[in-house]
């Protein structure tokens, strides 16, 4: 381990000099690109640096300890010294092993989401609403910027489905978790009886893919235009600024209506057709190198239920680890930070395990 960070400093202190390079300066390319290397290693590099110091200390105060020439005052300053220096030392050995894991090239990417209502009709489109506001919120937050790309409203103020993009650094290491069906238990405002009805909404959560990942051809899509409509059908522009590409090879369809500007919703529509498309060369890949492996944007299965939102009991179970919490408003409010910590060490557990 130790000779992988010496390594990863060692590029580090290579990568601050190429940064002060002239040339380097004047390519934006390699600009971009070391800058987000040198990005990239800043909190490991730091970490191990600290643990250097921390444990070089560490060893020259038990060193003090076992020198029998020292008078007893300065041994037990040093003893002292190293009760309080050994779990810093723990601590960020532990810190480095998780930082050395294995990274998800995608985590620093924004996402696009997609929310869908699944079964239970009226209720599940208002408990697809409720998951937008639930990210939404999450998103401001983190001081992340949410952007409505299309939505298709019902009478209700619900909806059929809605595809938002989220501006963030790190926005797809959290929000990956996401994927998957979204269980509600609840009386709904149409149920005169009283009675607690189920109903689904699914995730999509889909990293922005770049033009170098993705080429899109502007001759296989199709562009139609049309009047952009709100909620109940109601149209909001007279003029045709909403827009609906068609990848004419994969089948892909995207809308976008939110911009009152045709060519600002054309440029939304292309990130997310460029996301799907991404999503189903990563589906593809991972398929070809294992049937058997189950991958969060990986396989595009996103039916399995992830998670219930018990309003009668104020719960909130996400089914992949266990685990329950009894504040189901403030999780509807965007306090999804206990949740999501969860399943991010949980993913650490196991790619630890898988490293051992």
């Amino acid at each position: 381990m130790f000779d992988r960070l010496s390594v990863l400093e060692e590029r580090y202190m290579q990568l601050n000099e190429m940064l002060a390079d002239p040339e380097v300066l004047s390519d934006s390319n390699k600009l971009r690109q070391y800058s987000k290397e040198q990005s990239q290693l800043e909190e490991t590099v730091q970490a191990y640096r600290r643990y250097k110091e921390t444990s070089a200390a560490y060893k020259e105060a038990k060193q003090m300890l076992e020198d029998r020439t020292l008078d007893s005052d300065m041994r037990e300053l040093a003893k002292e010294e190293m009760s309080l220096l050994e779990p810093e030392v723990k601590a960020l050995e532990a810190k480095l092993r998780v930082l050395l894991l294995p990274k998800d090239p995608n985590d620093d990417k924004n996402v696009i989401v997609e929310i869908r209502g699944a079964a239970g009709g009226d209720e599940a489109a208002l408990f697809a609403g409720d998951l937008y506001k639930m990210y939404t919120r999450f998103a401001e937050r983190q001081n992340w910027k949410a952007e409505l790309i299309d939505a298709n409203y019902t009478e209700l103020g619900g909806f059929k489905e809605v595809t938002f993009l989220i501006n963030g650094t790190g926005a797809y290491s959290k929000l990956k978790f996401e994927n998957g069906a979204h269980r509600v238990q609840r009386v709904p405002s149409t149920e005169s009886g009283g009675r607690i009805h189920t109903s689904t909404a699914t995730v999509a959560v889909l990293p922005e893919a770049e033009d170098v990942e993705v080429h899109i051809d502007m001759k296989d899509v199709r562009v139609d235009t049309f009047t952009s409509s709100g909620p109940g059908g109601q149209s909001v522009n007279t003029t045709q600024s909403a827009v609906r590409l068609t990848h004419i090879p994969s089948g892909l369809v995207v809308s976008c209506q939110d911009e009152k500007s045709q060519h600002k919703n054309k440029d939304k529509a292309l990130k997310v057709l460029r996301a799907r498309l991404y999503d189903k060369m990563q589906s593809e890949h991972l398929e070809e190198l294992s049937a058997q492996r189950k991958s969060a944007v990986g396989t595009g299965d996103r039916s399995e239920r992830i998670r219930t939102y018990n309003f009668p009991q104020s719960r909130v179970t996400d089914h992949r680890i266990g685990l329950t919490l009894q504040k189901l408003d403030r999780v509807l409010a965007g306090e999804l930070d206990d949740i999501i910590d969860a399943l991010v060490m949980d993913e650490q557990a196991r790619l630890m395990e898988d490293a051992e």
